[in-house]
């Protein structure tokens, strides 16, 4: 153990629990250093929301649809579904290059079988009301301390906007710092659902989303240093388009098929957090660099 890791283990000792991996400890001790040192100034903050802001314990934002609400045969025809292609998306042995196009099919088929079915505005926030789903322990205090210290948190999700919108502000607070690129609804003057707004975002495409091609990144220029969670490996191209990224943390959490999955993630992945559900972790880093703004 060098000086560098005796100073990092004092500083944020969670980093030593036995569920959190460190692929490249000098690596990460090193970018940590620097954001700790730039503070909150330069900080911006990429996250997906599902199982990542979310306790992966519970329901994700289209389970919501399911628990509630909505006929039951919807319930066990988006159950059909979802059993087909989870086991896909969370298959350590395929290439991300190989899972897309059932991707598609599974978003696809997905949005077509809710279109079938009557859903409000007032629906959608009694079915969140109603919801066993629920934000990680900690969101509350990570949302308040990014917000006090205005760091953009960007949430992009592969799930529903709007369930997304409802779920923090009825859990927590849903601050103007926050900015999120999901799958929103269309809904018509009467509150009716309609459709859905713009292109589809399943989990391998968050790198072609339009969020890369607007002003939102680069509205951010002055934010170099980037902390990246996700609990999927598409996840890490969320933040593809910061601009002059000096210092990029990356955290995955790993939730399922951890013996399976491990170590792909840790080769991705900086710092990997398994069967966790708190933001323990995030909070103790992100402590830490608002400590010095």
């Amino acid at each position: 153990m060098n000086s560098f890791d005796i100073e990092m283990n004092e500083k944020i000792e969670e980093l030593n629990r036995s569920h959190v991996h460190i692929r490249d400890r000098d690596y990460v001790i090193n970018t940590l250093m620097k954001m700790i040192s730039d503070g909150p100034n330069k900080l911006q903050v990429c996250s997906a929301f599902d199982a990542t802001i979310t306790n992966y314990k519970g329901p994700c934002t289209y389970n919501v649809l399911e628990e509630g609400g909505l006929p039951e045969d919807y319930k066990l025809k988006a159950y059909k579904i979802r059993d087909k292609y989870f086991p896909i998306e969370t298959d350590p042995n395929m290439t991300i290059e190989d899972k897309i196009p059932y991707m598609i099919e599974w978003w696809t088929q997905a949005h077509d079988l809710l279109l079938k079915y009557p859903l409000s505005k007032e629906m959608l926030h009694n079915m969140v009301a109603t919801s066993t789903a629920m934000l990680r322990d900690g969101c509350t205090d990570f949302f308040d301390k990014l917000h006090k210290c205005d760091v953009p948190l960007l949430i992009f999700s592969a799930g529903v906007g709007d369930i997304i919108r409802e779920l923090i502000s009825q859990h927590s607070t849903f601050y103007n710092n926050m900015h999120v690129v999901s799958n929103d609804l269309d809904f018509d003057e009467n509150g009716k659902m309609i459709g859905f707004k713009g292109e589809m975002i399943h989990v391998f495409n968050k790198n072609e989303n339009a969020v890369h091609d607007s002003d939102y990144f680069s509205n951010l220029s002055h934010c170099t240093n980037v902390l990246l969670m996700g609990d999927s490996l598409g996840d890490l191209q969320m933040a593809n388009g910061a601009e002059n990224v000096e210092a990029k943390l990356t955290i995955g959490f790993l939730n399922t098929r951890v013996a399976d999955s491990l170590e792909l993630y840790k080769s991705k992945y900086d710092i990997v957090i398994c069967e966790d559900e708190s933001l323990d972790v995030v909070n103790a880093i992100v402590n830490k660099i608002i400590a010095t703004g």
